[in-house]
């Protein structure tokens, strides 16, 4: 009678432990199919931003394409869009992230919504105007004025879209030098050659931008996305940026050239390609270029 209760509570036991087992290997399951299931809309909805942002960049170069004069606003937005699609490229796959690459998606939606709409507007009068005019001499004469009003019409417009306390920058670029023991510096096109990556830019004048201590952070991108320097990480709110250094500068409302360096990897080189780089004011970008070595 004993052997019989002792293998009928044997296989009772051994039931339970075959349904926990069974109930933990199901419960493993569902969690490894949500995690895959959250990283693939995660990459879907990043490359619809990626697409939206595309189509964005597309309509400016039509729009850019049709001013017989180069729009100076329509290019500096374009640049911010080709920014953000290339720091987007090597963003992490996080909710965070990518709401907040939607956030800037929708503000450039809005801005292009303004600066298109006015862009239409001064090109619809620019063509009434050509009709009315009944002679060469009154056409050229018109035509010079009317471009005149169109630089200051989008100058007044870029002050209304930005905010006018900020600091910008102006003539970003990048490249390689070779350093000589001397200090003197050679400016090259070759990856191999180059011991540094120079990057240069001008703080532009502000008069309502307050004085004194600033910083701007430089990110580089090479051909293989990623980021160059100290790769460092910085948070705002639910943003995290990478960068490559920081570039800190005594601001007085006037403009300030400032040149920065990185070199590469320990005893590496640089690849041969594309670089990107762009510069922040804090988690805004403010400008970006790009520079190729071969």
């Amino acid at each position: 009678m004993n052997k019989t209760n002792n293998n009928t509570g044997l296989k009772v036991a051994i039931g339970i432990l075959l349904a926990l087992f069974l109930g933990t290997g199901f419960y493993a399951s569902k969690l490894y199919s949500d995690k895959k299931s959250e990283t693939a809309e995660l990459v879907k909805q990043k490359k619809q931003v990626m697409n939206d942002l595309s189509v964005m960049a597309k309509q400016y170069d039509a729009a850019i394409g049709e001013n017989e004069i180069a729009n100076e606003t329509l290019v500096e937005a374009r640049n911010r869009i080709q920014g953000l699609m290339d720091s987007l490229k090597v963003s992490q796959n996080s909710v965070g992230s990518l709401w907040r690459y939607k956030k800037k998606y929708l503000a450039l939606q809005e801005e292009m919504d303004v600066l298109l709409q006015e862009n239409d507007r001064l090109k619809v009068e620019n063509e009434l105007l050509a009709t009315t005019l009944d002679s060469t001499q009154i056409q050229l004469a018109e035509r010079a004025a009317f471009t005149d009003s169109l630089l200051v019409q989008n100058t007044e417009l870029a002050g209304v879209v930005k905010d006018a306390g900020a600091l910008q920058t102006i003539g970003l670029k990048g490249f390689g030098v070779i350093e000589r023991s001397s200090g003197k510096q050679i400016p090259t096109e070759r990856a191999r050659r180059s011991d540094k990556i120079k990057v240069c830019y001008t703080v532009a004048k502000n008069l309502l931008a307050e004085t004194g201590d600033k910083e701007l952070y430089i990110q580089i991108i090479d051909p293989q996305n990623n980021v160059l320097g100290s790769n460092n990480q910085i948070e705002f709110e639910d943003q995290t940026l990478n960068y490559s250094l920081i570039s800190r500068f005594n601001y007085e409302n006037s403009n300030l050239n400032i040149c920065e360096f990185v070199s590469p990897t320990e005893d590496e080189k640089f690849e041969k390609g594309r670089y990107i780089v762009n510069v922040f004011n804090e988690n805004n970008l403010i400008s970006s270029s790009e520079f190729t070595l071969r």
